[in-house]
């Protein structure tokens, strides 16, 4: 998934180390296309709080990690984890 589709060109070419305020000025206003939705590049680093990125792949790191829950398709949903004590699950299907 490439959620930084329009802003990884301008994050690799800018200069760093750069501080998540330099970021969000330059480039907070671009959108993050998310599955379920759209936020601003600034929306999700400034959830950071102040951080200091090395390069433009701790910049992108940092973005991924902190977009909001529109990022996930269904929430709370695995098919892999046993259900927990008390709750009935699926019947398990062997393929």
């Amino acid at each position: 998934m490439r959620l930084l589709a329009n802003v990884e060109e301008r994050i690799d070419a800018h200069s760093y180390p750069a501080t998540t305020e330099e970021l969000v000025e330059e480039y907070g206003d671009l959108e993050l296309e998310l599955p379920n939705g759209e936020e601003t590049f600034g929306d999700a680093l400034g959830r950071l709080g102040e951080t200091t990125f090395e390069d433009a792949e701790d910049a992108r790191l940092a973005a991924y990690s902190a977009v909001s829950s529109n990022a996930i398709g269904r929430q709370n949903y695995s098919d892999r984890d046993a259900p927990s004590i008390g709750e009935n699950g699926p019947e398990q299907v062997s393929f």
